[in-house]
């Protein structure tokens, strides 16, 4: 059993800043890729970042310069670090692991942090 934990989301006004972390516990033989997603009401989930085991990270193009996502391998951790936030930021926040458990690599995802940019 494996599970993705979210935290810091809330409520920010516009400018603003927020950290997003996201714990993996369980059953956990290695994690490759972690990454952040998004779904705001009425649309899609979208990929926000990714991050490598390595440290190689991909960024949707209309978030480069604003949002930086890192890790902490000892901790099977993955952060998103939100700066000059937007009313367009507004979203549930889903962090996202590439894990082996048991001998199977899945995709697991978190329950979703909401993240809301008002002023």
């Amino acid at each position: 059993q494996v599970q993705l934990v979210e935290s810091g989301g809330g409520l920010v006004q516009p400018g603003g800043s927020l950290r997003l972390s996201c714990a993996a516990s369980g059953s956990i033989f290695s994690i490759n890729t972690m990454g952040w997603y998004r779904q705001a009401p009425g649309k899609e989930r979208e990929l926000v970042a990714r991050i490598t085991s390595s440290g190689s990270t991909y960024y949707a193009d209309s978030l480069k310069g604003r949002f930086t996502i890192s890790r902490d391998n000892a901790k099977n951790t993955v952060y998103l670090q939100m700066n000059s936030l937007k009313p367009e930021d507004t979203a549930v926040y889903y962090c996202m692991g590439r894990i082996i458990s048991d001998s199977v690599y899945s995709d697991y995802w978190g329950q979703g942090t909401q993240v809301t940019v008002s002023s």
